[in-house]
């Protein structure tokens, strides 16, 4: 399995820019428009009863993967597909930071925020450990811990900037956490009055455990606006931890591979003054800032979502026809045996937290 990811990652290197520089305008417009009638389709589509309860670029994933396997995306879309896979999914990442205030925090209260810091690195580490106990590949492992303890796809594709796994083990990591958050989303509004939990309670659960922002709302607001409005924030809260999170992984996979390759032993020693932290997650926490403290205009604040989600949309989808979905059949049950077991660990673990904590 290892060996499948490895030869996928050279020819994913081999074919278009690793980091969609260096591409030329007219050479990337064919795969652009491509990759955006995808992402139309799919907000369309989202449009329909059923199928509203995905997210546009969770659709968006799968009619590129679809259009792959039973098509075949044209060798001259390579360059605009690679392109939105890359450097446009930096720049929605990066404009997710104004739909996040850090001044609402006080609204979850201390019991809120101490749930959120705990289950975060909790679900990460010990999805992990469980990935190398089932032989899941490294990097793999790493991105269904991303999605499932921070914000499912988007956490996935900026984990996958520092972690550097091949396309196919992002589409792979985005499909499980998209299937267990799915049922999480469905299981959880059934559970309130079984576990006896008030609104607030539900709210939190859900906000703290749910893997997509639009699961938690979809699973929140079943219970009332109070619930949905707790969800919401909690959800939101576990965002802000998406870059330090990518920051720390980023320099933890850095020292690892200085350590690996002896002739940058030297380079070694002063590897945490000199690591190039990813752009877009200091430009993420610079617009939180500037969100923060009121400086970004209402009508940006209300266009932010929707310009950010169909930017979304469009990279997800480019990421659906660079993927070999014949290699995500053959990829075996490990993988998904980790994205379940890393979700229940997630659920379990909020759901004790909220009991317990006042």
């Amino acid at each position: 399995m290892a060996q499948t990811y490895s030869a996928s990652t050279a020819v994913r290197t081999a074919s278009v820019p690793a980091s969609g520089q260096g591409i030329q305008l007219p050479a990337a417009v064919p795969g652009l428009v491509l990759a955006t009638l995808i992402a139309v389709f799919a907000e369309t589509l989202h449009r329909y009863p059923g199928l509203d309860r995905f997210n546009p670029m969770i659709l968006a994933m799968l009619l590129g993967l679809g259009f792959s396997v039973l098509i075949g995306t044209p060798a001259h879309c390579r360059a605009g597909t690679g392109f939105a896979a890359r450097t446009l999914l930096r720049w929605a990442i990066a404009l997710l930071g104004l739909q996040l205030a850090l001044t609402r925090l006080g609204d979850l209260g201390w019991s809120g925020i101490l749930l959120i810091v705990l289950v975060v690195p909790a679900t990460f580490s010990v999805t992990v450990l469980l990935g190398r106990w089932l032989g899941v590949p490294r990097e793999l492992r790493y991105l269904i811990a991303f999605g499932t303890s921070i914000c499912g796809a988007s956490a996935v594709m900026a984990g996958n900037t520092v972690v550097k796994g091949s396309e196919d083990e992002a589409a792979y990591g985005i499909a499980c956490v998209t299937i267990f958050g799915t049922a999480a989303m469905l299981l959880y509004p059934l559970l309130p009055g079984l576990l006896g939990l008030d609104a607030n309670q539900f709210g939190l659960w859900a906000g703290a455990s749910i893997h997509e922002i639009g699961q938690v709302v979809a699973a929140g607001y079943q219970q009332g606006t109070v619930s949905g409005d707790t969800a919401t924030l909690a959800k939101l809260s576990r965002v802000l931890l998406l870059a330090p999170v990518v920051m720390t992984i980023g320099l933890m996979f850095q020292r690892r591979a200085q350590v690996q390759a002896p002739a940058d032993a030297a380079a070694y020693n002063s590897a945490f003054g000199r690591i190039a932290l990813p752009w877009f997650i200091l430009v993420f926490v610079a617009l939180a800032g500037i969100n923060s403290l009121g400086l970004v205009p209402q009508a940006v604040q209300h266009t932010a979502p929707d310009v950010t989600g169909f930017m979304m949309a469009v990279a997800l989808g480019a990421m659906g026809l660079n993927t070999d979905g014949r290699k995500l059949l053959h990829s075996g049950w490990r993988p998904q045996l980790l994205g379940f077991l890393a979700s229940l660990f997630i659920g379990a673990f909020g759901l004790l937290l909220v009991v317990i904590l006042p």
